[in-house]
């Protein structure tokens, strides 16, 4: 190799060395910059706020009785009014609910729950906590329960949830519980699906509410029978509360939607299998609204009332495959 070949040889070598650092810098640059890019660009799920007593006490007017909206088995409702005119549904959990799970960590499972966030569910704002209190506020629904349109208001105000209101009730429904099901991590069993938890909005459509407050009182009788299967009450069965729980309280819910009847503490259900075993449909439905001619999506509604009901956890329906045949169901009568 020459002189001129060996100085070639250099200025190549020499270039392709300082291509290589350069490289290297901009790689090490990008990468380091990269996650702080990720970062901003992902959405930031916020969770509960922790408010102070007296704040809360404020927004009720002290717990004041003319605020009441309604009552449960968790606790008692009332609309409080937050800054800058804030309407809030305030949830004032029973204090010998509170005195039984005075060491539960109220606080850190309310900020885990109130990360759902979806149309059908009602989403947890805040909390507040002090001794002998527990209290939960969340998005306030301005209009009022399934329970109270099916139940408790006058046969002609029932008019107002027709058939093809009360399939998009039953779709939305399904569809909260499965997003509680399956997409918020860790997933979230409800607990206590029955008609007073679903609030229906301004659009009629489903909210659902109380999700995951069954630590609250999970051996709680009330306002829960009729509304779990009875391997929620057998510890040697696996019992508590369960995805499959829920599935059978939506079903019991679906019978509500159909009879227009109330759960009666189990009653309907064992009232209603016998009809829907029999094919007597229109014995089934609701005699205070008409019967449409096609009853076919009425008929389905109810084979799905019935795999939800009246089999065992094991062979019962998933949330998702309850919310894929509803939703079809409602695009089909509600088109």
């Amino acid at each position: 190799m020459n002189h001129v070949e060996h100085i070639a040889y250099d200025v190549v070598m020499i270039t392709l060395s300082i291509s290589l650092i350069v490289l290297g810098v901009v790689l090490f640059l990008a990468c380091k910059k990269k996650p702080v890019e990720s970062e901003e660009t992902l959405p930031v799920k916020l969770c509960a706020r922790a408010y102070p007593l007296m704040e809360v006490d404020a927004a009720t007017d002290g717990f004041n009785h003319r605020r009441i909206i309604g009552q449960g088995r968790l606790g008692t409702v009332y609309a409080g009014t937050l800054e800058k005119e804030e309407l809030v549904a305030v949830k004032r959990i029973h204090p010998f609910l509170v005195l039984s799970n005075a060491g539960f960590g109220f606080s850190s499972v309310l900020k885990w729950l109130s990360l759902a966030q979806h149309p059908n569910v009602v989403p947890i704002i805040g909390f507040s906590e002090g001794p002998g209190e527990r209290v939960i506020l969340t998005e306030f629904v301005r209009l009022a329960s399934l329970d109270f349109y099916l139940h408790q208001i006058s046969p002609d105000g029932a008019s107002l949830l027709d058939w093809n209101k009360r399939f998009r009730v039953a779709a939305g429904a399904a569809r909260g519980l499965q997003y509680l099901h399956e997409v918020v991590a860790p997933n979230i069993v409800h607990g206590c699906v029955r008609s007073s938890n679903i609030l229906i909005d301004v659009n009629f459509c489903a909210r659902i509410s109380d999700f995951g407050l069954n630590f609250l009182a999970p051996v709680e009788k009330r306002g829960l029978v009729g509304y779990v299967d009875d391997e929620y009450w057998s510890e040697r069965r696996g019992g508590g509360a369960s995805k499959e729980s829920d599935v059978y309280g939506l079903g019991v819910v679906l019978l509500e939607l159909l009879s227009g009847r109330g759960c009666e503490g189990g009653l309907l259900v064992k009232w209603a299998l016998p009809l829907m075993r029999e094919t007597s449909f229109s014995e089934l439905l609701d005699p205070r609204l008409v019967i449409p001619s096609d009853m076919m999506p009425l008929v389905r509604l109810a084979k799905v009332a019935s795999a939800c009901v009246g089999n065992s956890r094991k062979c019962r329906p998933s949330m998702a495959q309850v919310a894929t045949i509803l939703s079809n169901l409602e695009t089909e009568v509600c088109l």
